[in-house]
Order: C-alpha cells, then structure tokens, then sequence
C-alpha cells in the first residue's frame, strides 16, 4: 500500500519509500538486539538465567555473553524455518506472554487492591483493552488456519515451567555448569557485576 502510494504522490521518488521501511526495519531490528540482550542480562543477574549472561566484558563494560546468545537464538530461530513461520511463531509467543501478564497485572490489581504501592497507575480499562487484543491475537491464527507448530510452540513455553522450579526455584546447580561458567568466563574475557552498579 505504500508503495502505491509513493507511485501516486512522489512520482520519480517512489523509491524513498521502500528504502525508508528498509532503514525503520533495519533501526527497530537493532533496538530489539540491544535490548533482548539486555533483558537476558538483567534476567541472569535476578537468577533466573545462567550467571555467565550477567556477566560484562572487562574492557567494553557490555553484556557479551548475552549479546552472544540473543544472536545464537536468532541463528537458530532463522536457519529451519522461513520467515512467514518465524514471524507467525514470535508473535504467537510474544502475544501469550503479554497476554498472560496483563492478566496478572488484572489479578493482582483486583486481589491486592490496598497492600501493594502503586508508584504508575493506569486507568484498568487500558489493561482490560491489551488483554482482549492479546486474546485475539493469540487465538485468531489458531481458529483461522489451524497447524500443529502453535502446539508445539505452547509445549515450548511451557516447558520453562519445569526448568523455572529445577534451577531458580530450587536453585539446583550441576557441577557441569560451574566448570563451564568458569571456562567461558576466561575465553570471553568477562566478569561478573555488583547488582546495583551505576
């Protein structure tokens, strides 16, 4: 629809068009990088991921073992599969996962009304709104077109639930782990932070 558009107005200079949703996709795309490295890093830091993603390059000062991973996962997301099912499959996730906090944020706002401090306040109709587009987000692909990758992709999520109770909850530690947190520690050349480090 741009791009009829760009014809229709900008004439000879129809072609800015696709070279500025290239350059939108391009700064989004890196955000994104950026910013998933840094939700594994802080995840690490609270215990919820391996010690080594918590841990910053010596020099630099920047989170690379999580900047490593968040490209490993991408790697892997790309190579099997084509985009249309990547996207499919990212927004499914992404689109339960809202979906699933917002419904917290709802029961939590409901059931703890008086004891909780509420330092943002959102009026609770806004959340009421984002859970309804998140639930038909979430099942409209699956009523319109069916396929066995949303089982799949559901079993995926929760398989964290026993991985959640095994290392954070229970803070089980292999030895195996330890060795190679240490082992990488010394190829990467990172350490660990203070948690609260400005």
């Amino acid at each position: 629809m741009a791009v009829s558009w760009g014809n229709q107005v900008l004439g000879a200079w129809a072609w800015l068009v696709p070279l500025a949703v290239a350059l939108a996709t391009f700064g989004s795309v890196n955000g994104l990088f950026f910013s998933g490295s840094r939700v594994c890093y802080v995840a690490a830091r609270e215990g919820h991921m391996p010690r080594l993603l918590s841990m910053v390059h010596v020099r630099r000062f920047t989170p690379a073992p999580a900047l490593m991973f968040t490209t490993a996962v991408a790697l892997v997301l790309v190579t099997p599969g084509s985009f249309n099912t990547i996207v499919n499959s990212l927004s499914f996730l992404g689109w339960l996962t809202y979906g699933t906090t917002i419904s917290c944020l709802l029961y939590l706002r409901m059931k703890k009304k008086k004891n909780l401090p509420r330092p943002y306040k959102v009026p609770i109709i806004i959340p009421a709104i984002m859970l309804l587009a998140s639930l038909y987000l979430v099942l409209a692909p699956i009523l319109d077109h069916p396929q066995m990758e949303f089982l799949y992709l559901f079993l995926f999520l929760l398989s964290g639930l026993p991985v959640y109770f095994l290392f954070v909850y229970f803070r089980c530690q292999p030895r195996c782990l330890q060795v190679a947190t240490l082992h990488l520690q010394l190829l990467l050349e990172v350490a660990p932070t203070t948690k609260n480090a400005d």
